[in-house]
């Protein structure tokens, strides 16, 4: 059976986010620290804690990043390191690919003015831990947001079965289905084995795919909208989503930037930015599909000849987004910090 949230409406929906952060590390994107920053400002949100995993960064990268600005903003929430690498996947290839891009395009010198978060002391991974132990001693009450690969969440599963009962729900910025040059997106793609468990797992997932991502757009403009609050939040976000913003122009010959991340948390505290829809998930292990979402709800499925029977439940999927919209609430919010 599943746990009825024991929340009142005014209490502010409990978050924790696990996350691979790269804010002000050359080359590196900035769209999970642009989520971490939304739900630091948003009152309707309390974020018990912040994990990290291996990823857009490495895992003591991202690691530092969120010390950083957990220590900038002087605020008590508690970031933990988890796993350094996929449940199976090989990491070298994929730091290749995402740890040394912004030399091969020759722009280091973008970041030149943004100083780097300080190394951090080695710490246990003991992040799988942390969100087990958070979320069944509060069964119903705690929404885990995880815009990383979902290594951390794996393991936590595998630790704490009972977690797919227990937690209020699972968002999860991963997974792609029709944007072109995608078989695959960075999250599901460096840790397959672990998407695989979350989606399969019977847990309550809302999934945020890269084809609806993929219609959002930060611009220099929009940019200059936020960093206009002046407070500690939206200097943060100016000094390390600028060089990024124009890396983003440079490589990728978008007008501004894709946000991801941002979108899961802005979700959770405005429902209305996106249209949804359910279907069965789950992630190919094999071949040239490996680390592929696939859609395979027998009411979907047009031929299913040699197709298995659905796994765990169905999934919420995050169909489309009022990019305008996106960005209106998140100035709100962070024009509103510390006000």
């Amino acid at each position: 059976m599943k746990y009825n949230p024991r929340q009142s409406k005014n209490e502010p929906m409990r978050v924790i986010i696990d996350c691979d952060p790269g804010n002000g590390v050359p080359g590196a994107n900035i769209d999970d620290g642009l989520a971490l920053a939304l739900a630091i400002a948003a009152p309707q949100l309390s974020l018990e804690m912040i994990t990290t995993v291996a990823g857009n960064t490495p895992v003591e990268i991202g690691y530092a990043v969120a010390k950083d600005l957990v220590q900038r903003l002087d605020i008590p929430v508690s970031v933990y390191r988890g796993a350094s690498r996929a449940l199976r996947e090989d990491p070298l290839p994929w730091r290749e690919k995402l740890d040394h891009g912004v030399d091969q395009f020759g722009l280091r010198q973008l970041w030149s003015d943004v100083p780097a978060p300080a190394a951090c002391q080695t710490v246990p991974p003991h992040a799988p831990e942390a969100i087990g132990e958070r979320i069944c001693s509060n069964p119903g009450e705690i929404t885990l947001v995880a815009t990383g690969p979902l290594t951390n969440v794996a393991i936590a599963l595998q630790l704490y079965p009972q977690i797919v009962h227990a937690v209020k729900n699972i968002v999860v910025m991963g997974g792609v289905f029709n944007v072109p040059g995608y078989l695959k997106d960075t999250n599901f793609g460096l840790d397959p084995e672990a998407a695989h468990a979350v989606l399969t797992s019977g847990a309550p997932v809302t999934l945020v795919p890269m084809d609806v991502t993929t219609k959002t757009q930060m611009l220099h403009a929009d940019l200059d909208r936020l960093a206009a609050a002046e407070n500690e939040l939206s200097r943060y976000l100016e000094q390390t989503l600028r060089p990024w913003i124009t890396y983003s122009m440079q490589t990728r010959n978008l007008p501004g930037c894709w946000i991801h991340d941002v979108l899961t948390v802005a979700w959770l505290l405005d429902p209305s930015l996106a249209q949804t829809a359910e279907d069965y998930l789950d992630v190919s292990l094999e071949g040239i599909t490996r680390g592929m979402t696939c859609r395979y709800g027998r009411e979907t499925l047009r031929l299913d000849v040699g197709i298995p029977a659905p796994k765990g439940a169905k999934v919420k999927i995050l169909q489309s987004i009022d990019n305008r919209q996106l960005l209106s609430l998140i100035e709100r919010y962070i024009h509103n910090y510390g006000a």
